[in-house]
């Protein structure tokens, strides 16, 4: 509405109102209003020409905010979400009876007046001298809009919706004015239109559209007389005339309506003695507002689209303006959920892990090359009932997850591996990796200092052990991370420095659920770092990806109330490591789930890969993997303030003694993975060959030598790791690392295959 007029004259009708602004509201108009004759004394100084002629000419009328639909990758509806539910409609789209019924019982004389309707004003002073008070008004359908386009734009700001609606003389002034200007500009049927678009009809119900659905659950245009005068008299006092909680009350409303449409001839009388005659009868749809309303268990990724917007500088620069263009709404976002993955998950959950459960499960999955979240779901529903909650198990805490994420255990070991790997190390690595070790000191860090393996409080150093007493070395690296030996990477760790490592996990975008750096200290090896599904499904598409790290994104495409398509965000993709380096990684994970500790979660027609996590006191346990077209990770642990340990517990109707990454989680993968892949193509990872190096005592940890090529069997099934110890020590004393001793005295091994680097 921001047209200008020609010329700097006034018009007659401005003229009039000029003259109103000084004389007539001095006494008449005041009475008119309903504004106490009390107000009248702040006229000298609010009310004089000159303040008349100080109010801006253009009355800026904000978009009205509508609701947002959030569908998925097939658009296939999610949720709908809004700050206020409207659907904004032309007058075309409303039912004739209801653009009398308002007008009616609103302004009668709307198409007969101007912006002022003084014959209104002089009846509403005879009433209001009969009354004693200030019984009724006169404001014209008019200024009712240009009231209710102040009130939308104070939005949720309450000291601004008071402002708006105040009874005060300086109020009605402006809003006299803006009318002229409204009137001028717009014309009546525009007119019209917006207000049965802007204004509140009770129920969450903003404009007619809405209010049609929510009270009788069809569309405006659809809308018989009786009805029509329903919502008509509901707007005086949407609470006082709530047809849900006051029939009675409402029925005499309408019946006011339709006596007042049958007086002015809009409707015969007849037409309204038997509109009068029938029962309030209502077909209430009820308000479906936010993420808690997702179909197919999304409510959880829906709050993860909603976060993105809001943390995206690509929707605005600030979060508030953000949050100003979402509360807006008016927007179709498609995202990038797949219904057949989404339901996957679903019911994979739902056969593992019950909603009632002491213990939770959340399972998120990525497309390899493309960063797209394909699904994300988990065993405590979206909600606010018993064994619901509004915490986001798969994200990080900015996004609405947990404050700290989960400690990730085994799973971190490919990340040390890639690490080793880019910087030369050959997958044949040997270390005698003992049964139980000290944490190795000094280890380098990033800044030059160096993490050292000080004493505890019990006098005594960090150790790493690994998960039965059987697991003896030497290893290479390959049975190494089938077995899940936790002093074969404590060791590797040791020697290549933690740095690596670091530089590693940011290149894959892993990063603390709180948004804090990783500790840099050996026991990060065994997987201490606190993370969440959607960081580590994220980072292992970048193995199955060949080594191109591309960052997480929910939405597609996003266009507003007009059809305007608005710019998103795009993954961004960048290589982390080198494809040989990603192959190997590929390779050894194979393994996992071809006989290793993550067997149980193998797939059997199409390449799968994967890595198996048991963390201290088995408070969580995890399986991450990935098929060269879909990454997924599957966490299971406690959700709550209460840490529960998973021994001798029941979970989905089942007894487990000890709660396993390849256990439970593995499964659950396992089921998720087969129903979003099915009929769908099976491409193969490329791999690498991984010679076994011939150890010396033939069987001893490693892979018989007779038998290169078949995987060793772990100890125990689903043995992934026992970390050991807590992040410690201080910086200080010299670069280490160095060379492992040489466990077998007298024997000449190769180049490399115990510490240093490259065979150095």
């Amino acid at each position: 509405m921001g047209k200008k007029r020609s010329g700097g004259g006034l018009t007659g009708s401005q003229q009039a109102a000029k003259f109103l602004g000084v004389s007539v509201l001095s006494g008449v108009v005041l009475a008119g209003m309903a504004i106490p004759a009390a107000g009248a004394l702040g006229l000298a100084a609010k009310g004089t020409v000159e303040g008349f002629d100080e109010i801006p000419a253009n009355l800026k009328t904000p978009p009205l905010s509508q609701r947002t639909t959030i569908l998925d990758s097939e658009g296939g509806l999610i949720a709908t979400v809004y700050s206020r539910d409207r659907q904004v409609v032309p007058l075309t789209a409303v039912s004739p009876y209801m653009q009398k019924a308002i007008v009616a019982i609103e302004d009668s004389r709307f198409y007969e007046h101007g912006a002022v309707d003084l014959k209104g004003i002089l009846r509403a002073v005879n009433r209001n001298a009969q009354e004693g008070g200030a019984a009724q008004g006169a404001s014209t359908l008019t200024q009712q809009y240009v009231k209710n386009v102040f009130v939308e734009e104070a939005g949720d700001d309450e000291t601004k919706v008071r402002e708006a609606q105040e009874k005060s003389l300086g109020r009605k002034i402006r809003e006299l004015k803006y009318a002229i200007q409204v009137e001028e500009e717009l014309g009546k049927k525009k007119i019209l239109e917006n207000y049965l678009n802007i204004t509140y009809f009770g129920q969450q119900a903003y404009g007619i559209e809405s209010a049609a659905q929510r009270y009788f659950s069809k569309p405006a245009k659809d809308l018989a007389l009786e009805e029509a005068a329903l919502l008509a008299g509901v707007v005086q006092s949407p609470s006082r005339y709530d047809p849900v909680n006051d029939a009675q009350e409402a029925m005499k409303r309408r019946n006011i309506v339709l006596q007042r449409m049958a007086d002015i001839r809009d409707v015969s009388q007849a037409e309204a003695d038997a509109a009068k005659a029938k029962p309030v009868t209502l077909k209430v749809t009820r308000p479906k507002n936010g993420c808690i309303t997702a179909v197919k268990g999304a409510g959880f990724f829906c709050d993860y689209v909603r976060n993105s917007f809001l943390t995206d500088a690509v929707f605005g620069k600030t979060r508030e303006e953000r949050a100003k263009v979402w509360n807006q709404g008016g927007l179709t976002v498609r995202t990038t959920l797949d219904p057949q993955s989404q339901d996957a998950a679903n019911e994979s959950i739902k056969d593992h892990v019950n909603q009632d459960d002491s213990i939770a499960t959340a399972v998120t999955m990525v497309q390899p090359g493309t960063g797209r979240v394909l699904a994300m779901g988990q065993s405590k529903p979206y909600g606010f009932g018993k064994n619901e909650t509004q915490i986001n198990y798969s994200v990080d805490k900015r996004m609405g997850g947990s404050n700290f994420g989960f400690q990730v255990g085994s799973t971190f070991k490919p990340f040390i591996a890639a690490a080793a790997i880019e910087r030369g190390m050959p997958a044949t690595k040997v270390y005698p990796a003992p049964n139980k070790i000290d944490y190795p000191s000094p280890v380098q860090k990033c800044d030059g200092s160096n993490w050292l393996n000080l004493p505890l409080s019990n006098g005594k150093l960090q150790t790493a052990e690994n998960e039965t007493e059987d697991e003896v070395g030497p290893y290479a690296m390959r049975t190494a991370m089938e077995k899940s030996i936790n002093t074969y990477f404590v060791q590797m760790i040791s020697e290549i420095g933690l740095c690596p490592v670091m530089e590693m996990t940011q290149k894959l975008g892993v990063i603390s659920a709180n948004g804090e750096k990783l500790v840099e200290a050996p026991s990060i090896a065994l997987g201490s770092a606190e993370l969440s599904p959607l960081t580590m499904a994220n980072a292992y598409a970048t193995f199955a990806n060949r080594g191109v790290h591309c960052t997480p994104v929910a939405i597609e495409s996003i266009t507003d109330a007009h059809g305007k398509a608005l710019a998103v965000p795009k993954p961004r993709c960048e290589r982390a490591m080198s494809p040989e380096t990603a192959d190997t990684i590929n390779t050894l994970l194979r393994g996992v789930v071809d006989s290793g500790t993550g067997e149980r979660a193998g797939l059997t027609d199409r390449d799968s890969a994967g890595k198996t996590g048991t963390t201290d006191s088995r408070y969580n346990a995890w399986f991450v993997g990935y098929t060269p077209n879909i990454s997924g990770a599957v966490w299971v642990g406690s959700g709550g303030a209460k840490k529960i340990t998973m021994e001798n517990i029941e979970i989905g109707d089942r007894y487990y003694d000890k709660v396993f990454g390849g256990g439970l989680p593995g499964p659950i993968w396992k089921d998720a993975v087969t129903g979003a892949l099915a009929g769908r193509e099976s491409p193969t990872f490329a791999t690498v060959s991984i010679p076994e190096p011939v150890l010396p005592g033939g069987s001893n940890g490693g892979r018989p030598a007779t038998n290169p090529s078949k995987p060793g069997k772990p100890s125990k099934p689903g043995g992934d790791n026992k970390p050991g110890g807590r992040p410690g020590g201080t910086d200080g004393g010299t670069t280490g690392g160095g060379n492992p001793e040489n466990p077998f005295p007298g024997i000449s091994l190769p180049p490399g295959v115990l510490g240093g680097r490259d065979g150095q």
